[in-house]
């Protein structure tokens, strides 16, 4: 089962085990960051999860979407490492990969 190093807004890290076939948002909300919103619940119609990622494993992520793309166009906190977790699905290529909450708008 991959594993993911998740960082809160306090900087404090914790691996969770994130079981393939659900997305990072899913891992997220799961394990208990209460930073991380999700209000949509997974719909991609908000960016109230928003996560920075490791930019090593891009690569192995989906594109970006139009949609996810305009949506993080809304966030001040956005970079060229943004996501939204609710578009990230979980597969062993991510195993390891680092995430970190962005800073709520």
């Amino acid at each position: 089962m991959p594993k993911l190093v998740i960082v809160n807004s306090a900087g404090e890290e914790k691996e969770v085990e994130a079981q393939t076939g659900r997305t990072v948002m899913e891992v997220i909300r799961d394990a208990g960051f209460d930073d991380l919103l999700a209000l949509c619940g997974g719909c991609c119609s908000c960016a109230t999860c928003h996560v920075h990622i490791d930019p090593a494993f891009a690569d192995k992520l989906p594109a970006i979407s139009a949609d996810e793309d305009d949506l993080l166009d809304s966030s001040d906190h956005r970079d060229g490492n943004s996501r939204l977790s609710c578009q990230l699905p979980v597969t062993d290529a991510i195993d390891g990969m680092r995430v970190t909450i962005a800073e709520a708008d």
